[in-house]
């Protein structure tokens, strides 16, 4: 099983939502729609509104009023595996899937308008790793970050970091530092100079029915208490609550399988 990375969540603000390559949305697909709002709003106290899709079953996930991710329904039939999904931001998402596909990376939807939310794909980078492109539509009730509740932090884990470093770099420039470690594989995508990502290479620890991923760390007030919470609710622990020089961390996943981790950040 592997070891979740101890993740480089930034301290202070971080780069604006709609600045190209920072992190703006995360999307679930899942087969029960109502057994995963049902799980989620236990354990992060979520609401949800009907989503803006006419043709997929879809939900906005919301925290106080704010729009914190989006949940939708997989078409019957369809045995994909369940994972968060990360959309970094794009000024111009045609042009960037067009610029991923030169990267080696592929396309599987859009581009295409997605009613209520923007202009967005979806695609994978060489390796497999699924993400999302948007370039978001301005609406109240998305700005919101830092609360329990709401994503924090977004590591890619993957075979090597120089390789999937070089990608998404050639897609939004990001300025790559090191972690500093000589027996740790990582390094931390910046703009501004400020982080907004990392990139874990863990070799051929990878989880065997997963391959390379993003992971989706999300604020809670009480990591331990969380997990403890999580696993009433039907989740499941990967790796127990631990702490690590940016927080206290745990890696899960939810009923249907999609890994996440719970992180108390340190203040």
């Amino acid at each position: 099983m592997t070891e979740a990375p101890e993740p480089g969540v930034p301290n202070g603000r971080a780069p604006a939502r709609n600045r190209p390559g920072t992190p703006c949305r995360v999307s679930l697909m899942v087969h029960g729609m109502a057994a995963t709002q049902a799980f989620y709003g236990d354990l992060f106290g979520w609401e949800f509104q009907p989503g803006p899709s006419r043709s997929v079953p879809c939900a906005r996930a919301l925290l106080n009023g704010h729009e914190v991710g989006g949940i939708g329904q997989l078409p019957p039939g369809r045995r994909l595996p369940v994972a968060w999904t990360p959309y970094l931001a794009s000024d111009d998402v045609d042009l960037t899937a067009e610029t991923v596909r030169l990267c080696g990376g592929t396309i599987g939807v859009g581009p295409l308008d997605a009613g209520g939310i923007g202009r967005l794909t979806i695609g994978s980078d060489p390796w497999g790793s699924v993400f999302g492109l948007l370039r978001a539509l301005p609406h109240p009730g998305t700005e919101i970050a830092g609360l329990p509740g709401t994503p924090v932090w977004h590591e890619l884990l993957t075979y090597e970091s120089a390789g999937a470093a070089t990608f998404y770099t050639r897609l939004f420039g990001y300025e790559r530092k090191p972690d500093g470690s000589a027996d740790v594989d990582r390094v931390t995508l910046h703009l501004d100079g400020r982080p907004v990502a990392g990139v874990h290479g863990v070799g051929r620890s990878l989880p065997p029915d997963r391959g390379p991923h993003w992971m989706t760390y999300f604020e809670v007030p009480d990591t331990d208490e969380a997990t403890a919470r999580l696993a009433v609710l039907g989740g499941r622990v990967l790796t127990p609550a631990r702490d690590t020089t940016q927080g206290h961390v745990a890696t899960v996943t939810d009923p249907e399988g999609a890994r996440f981790a719970l992180i108390r950040s340190a203040r």
